[in-house]
């Protein structure tokens, strides 16, 4: 039997029997754990608020025989004020979900769990608009996976790429690509914005995001671009606000 503190965010929640629920937690030392925490849906329980989706907290689990229990936590931040805005909480579920799909049991990852961190306390407290700070989410979420998009040189001949050219982008080859070696029409047109703005987040970081004009940020083809690098269609971003 081993009891250890995992400070880390709930990204799902499965109601189990009649007062207990199972949980997927995100934590940036251990990754992806699966827990159950019993008595959590009882009103009176000091646990109630534990096991709701966003929940950030240190979680004391106890492990016996590859089962794993959420005994007590102390609740550092719910992101109460996504529910009182559909549109946010949408977007804030596809955050918890791409997380979800990309974390891994017992393989520690600070840089994803700060990232979603970061960017679901803008979406809360922030008046920042929802498109561009997604976009700017999925920009590092790429790198920090591994297949960070190539931006400054054609991907298939090299040639650097200079805002004043037509550029376009081929999620299957994963950057930009020069007008000459354009050869399929899904390789989607880049704004001389667009390429701008993606190259300054990625350099910049999430100071890149701030006030970004919804058109810089080319969301749709980042989401495609990293659901088909994930291998797998995010089924929340169908509800995702136009």
């Amino acid at each position: 039997m081993i009891q250890t503190e995992n400070t880390a965010i709930v990204l799902r929640h499965v109601n189990y029997r009649d007062n207990d629920r199972m949980v997927t937690l995100l934590s940036p030392t251990r990754g992806r754990i699966d827990a159950i925490i019993r008595n959590c849906r009882k009103p009176k329980s000091h646990n109630l608020n534990s096991g709701e989706l966003f929940a950030l907290g240190d979680y004391m689990l106890h492990e016996n025989g590859g089962h794993i229990t959420v005994t007590s936590v102390r609740l550092i931040e719910t992101f109460y004020p996504l529910r009182s805005d559909y549109d946010r909480l949408t977007c804030g579920i596809y955050l918890l979900n791409l997380a979800e799909a990309a974390a891994e049991p017992e393989q520690p990852d600070q840089e994803l769990f700060m990232l979603l961190l970061h960017t679901l306390s803008r979406l809360t407290f922030s008046d920042q608009e929802w498109k561009p700070l997604l976009a700017g989410f999925l920009l590092h979420f790429s790198a920090c996976q591994g297949f960070k998009p190539r931006l400054n040189h054609c991907v298939f001949c090299g040639k650097r790429l200079v805002e004043e050219e037509p550029v376009f982008f081929d999620s299957e080859e994963g950057g930009a690509v020069c007008e000459a070696c354009r050869r399929r029409k899904d390789q989607v047109p880049l704004s001389p914005e667009q390429l701008r703005w993606m190259r300054m987040a990625l350099e910049t970081g999430s100071a890149g995001w701030v006030n970004t004009p919804e058109a810089s940020a080319p969301f749709i083809l980042l989401r495609k671009y990293v659901e088909q690098r994930l291998g797998r269609r995010i089924r929340s971003a169908a509800m995702l606000p136009e």
